[in-house]
């Protein structure tokens, strides 16, 4: 399976032009490798879509998602995966992670974009499977961001995960404090739930 970076003039060149409408900036610092792990923050809002959507054709990223098995089911399984979804089998307790290395192990190129707060709602702990996937299959983690407060949104730098989540953990929540969600007020804390 090759999930491949794309590019259309036409969508990238309809995307900055609607932000620049709207006022936004977008501030890209792309990985150099080929796959990576897009972490999504914060996420308040179902309009993050929109500007994840216009931060895809913008930069040219094929986004991938994960999705459960279920939704790949006949017929609605052909627009998922068109749509980037990737399924994953969510019966099997503690393989989730594995199974997303096994797709990255298998592809060329590849772009997962996870949103670690996992909800729109508040939440103190940061699901950290995107960690894990990023460590076990040896590839970056890049920091998408949407800030609402600067009307800014892009990939800052992007961390390779030492293993030791905790140290790591600290450069990750360095970066996305001070950025505003939609709904700022339903941000959490960014906290590792504890062991």
């Amino acid at each position: 399976m090759d999930l491949t970076l794309q590019t259309n003039r036409f969508t990238q060149s309809l995307a900055m032009a609607t932000l620049r409408l709207k006022s936004w900036k977008l501030d890209v610092h792309m990985p150099a490798a080929p796959k990576f792990v897009l972490v999504g923050a914060p996420h308040t809002s179902g309009l993050d879509l929109f500007y994840a959507l216009m931060l895809a054709h913008g930069t040219g990223i094929k986004m991938h998602w994960i999705g459960k098995e279920s939704l790949f089911r006949w017929p609605l399984g052909i627009l998922m995966r068109w749509l980037g979804g990737i399924p994953v089998d969510r019966r099997v307790r503690g393989n989730f992670v594995q199974q997303v290395v096994d797709v990255f192990n298998r592809s060329e190129r590849l772009v997962v974009a996870i949103t670690p707060e996992g909800t729109r709602s508040q939440v103190h702990y940061w699901k950290t499977g995107f960690y894990y996937i990023a460590h076990g299959a040896g590839t970056p983690i890049a920091l998408g961001f949407i800030d609402y407060g600067r009307k800014e949104l892009g990939i800052g730098p992007a961390i390779t995960p030492s293993g030791d989540i905790h140290t790591d953990f600290e450069a990750i929540r360095s970066f996305y404090t001070g950025k505003l969600g939609r709904y700022h007020h339903k941000q959490g804390e960014m906290l590792l739930r504890p062991e």
